[in-house]
């Protein structure tokens, strides 16, 4: 499927999501700015589709535990089940609290306008990062585009800065915390399976207790994020949970450890079959972490899908709102047809755009296999989990990408350890091409047998030092991917914001 075909069923998507929104506001003032809304709303839902998703798959697909069609139909089911089932009825209209409502003074076009323009700013911004195949974060595109609407609106006084510098501080935070736990549960297994004699004991051992932490963390954090907008309906009908808006933090705790011990309990066995008539190898140990991974992949798109579709829906829900009631709100309901909007534009977006990003996660910053997968993925959710507990405002794309770095740096790390190693090995190996090249030198040219079994020699020792070269001068991680998603990372808010002033008053002029 060509770029060209993909795009046109893309366009024609958001022009049926247009045609449906005229159908609810016909005959409304200012009608024409919901259509115009529900377009900006299908093309950002597609495109964090496209870019934001890779983080949920990408491991998984670099790993080899999914393939890229078996990621992107799974991702799409999940993705779309998470925005329809648990991505909430409410919405708040103004991302974060980053701007005052007063902003906007008692004029809800105004606010149209700016939320519109967010909008438009972000989608674009992410449509930019993704062709440059740099996964951004979704929310800190939409970020900037409030925050440049809002201060086209009401001026730089009306920004809260204090939240917006919490912001800028999970730049650092965000891939670092990430980086750090994926990097400690992969030294894990190491330590702890791969260099040991015979990793079968030790991997029948270790796995189940790993593949229960993973449980845990991720029932925890499908509790917290994946099930927050329903939690009061869950909590109504099942009367002994708590009856709270969102979930506790104990509860989901709760259910977490409940999980992980039930998982480790229907593992150990499991996996001791599995074990007992595998070999002693590398890629036999790998195959007990591709199941792991499915079903993490899984559940992370259906809290992606439940959480970050509000990127999508909640201007376009806030626009609704105020063009019905003509009036701005904090807080917005979301019609069906706004969050199918959402739920449909990320599932298609992903399959039109998605493997892009999906092998840049995978396998275009460092080399996967399952087991570093699994560790990327384990230290996704404890992130987000330990920082969402700390108050701190991280990104779940510069979470995942972190952890694919710092799974990257391990292993250049570890690695160095053998540089001396190698570097011998590469002095021999010159010497016996050396020592070869001179027999062959003085070898006549009566003797061609030996001529010609000396010329074999010589190119086989030729290909071992070409390959023992490599190997001294190869990078786990790939530096050029490191600049440029972290300029990309730095740029997100102020190039969303900067476009979005300009949409603003472009909107603005058309409104009046």
């Amino acid at each position: 499927m060509n770029n060209l075909f993909k795009t046109a069923i893309g366009v024609v998507f958001a022009v049926a999501v247009g045609a449906y929104a005229q159908t609810v506001i016909s005959g409304q003032a200012h009608g024409g700015f919901l259509v115009l809304a529900a377009v900006f709303g299908a093309y950002m839902a597609m495109n964090i589709g496209a870019n934001d998703v890779a983080n949920n798959v990408g491991p998984a697909v670099g790993s080899g535990a999914l393939s890229m069609g078996g990621a992107v139909v799974l991702a799409a089911i999940f993705e779309a089940g998470g925005a329809l089932i648990a991505g909430g009825d409410v919405v708040g209209t103004i991302k974060k609290g980053i701007i005052s409502p007063t902003a906007f003074g008692t004029d809800p076009m105004i606010f149209v306008y700016a939320m519109a323009a967010a909008l438009l700013a972000a989608a674009l911004w992410l449509n930019l990062a993704t062709w440059l195949k740099a996964p951004v974060s979704t929310t800190h595109s939409i970020v900037g585009g409030v925050v440049g609407a809002g201060i086209a609106a009401g001026g730089f006084g009306i920004v809260a800065w204090g939240t917006m510098g919490k912001i800028v501080a999970s730049w650092v935070i965000s891939p670092v915390l990430g980086g750090v736990i994926a990097a400690t549960f992969l030294y894990t297994i190491k330590r702890t399976i791969l260099h040991q004699e015979d990793m079968r004991p030790a991997a029948k051992k270790v796995v189940p207790i790993l593949v229960a932490i993973m449980t845990a963390a991720f029932v925890t954090y499908i509790t917290l994020k994946g099930l927050k907008h329903v939690w009061h309906a869950i909590a109504q009908t099942f009367s002994f949970l708590p009856q709270t808006r969102k979930p506790p933090f104990g509860a989901a705790l709760a259910f977490g450890l409940a999980g992980g011990a039930v998982s480790y309990l229907w593992l150990r066995p499991h996996i001791a079959r599995k074990v007992e008539h595998a070999e002693n190898t590398r890629e036999a140990i790998n195959l007990l972490f591709a199941v792991p991974l499915v079903f993490s992949a899984a559940l992370l798109s259906f809290a992606h899908g439940a959480n970050d579709v509000a990127n999508a829906v909640g201007p376009l829900a806030a626009v609704n709102d105020a063009l019905t009631h003509m009036t701005i709100s904090t807080k917005a309901a979301i019609p069906l047809w706004v969050m199918a909007t959402g739920g449909l534009g990320i599932a298609v977006g992903l399959a039109l755009f998605g493997p892009r990003l999906i092998r840049t996660v995978g396998s275009e910053i460092t080399e996967l296999d399952p087991m570093r997968a699994f560790s990327i993925m384990l230290a996704a959710a404890i992130t987000v989990i330990i920082a969402s507990q700390l108050g701190l405002p991280v990104s779940s794309t510069h979470i995942a990408v972190g952890a694919v770095f710092g799974v990257g740096f391990l292993r250049e790390w570890m690695d160095s350890k053998h540089m001396k190693e190698r570097q011998h090995e590469l002095h021999i190996a010159i010497e016996e091409y050396d020592a070869i090249k001179a027999e062959l030198d003085n070898t006549p040219d009566s003797d061609s047998a030996r001529k010609l079994e000396l010329l074999n020699q010589q190119k086989a020792q030729k290909k071992v030092v070409k390959r023992i070269k490599k190997k001294l001068r190869e990078n786990y991680i790939k530096k050029g991917m490191i600049k440029k998603i972290i300029t990309a990372w730095i740029v997100t808010v102020p190039v969303a914001a900067i476009l979005s002033a300009i949409i603003f008053f472009v909107l603005k002029g058309l409104g009046a």
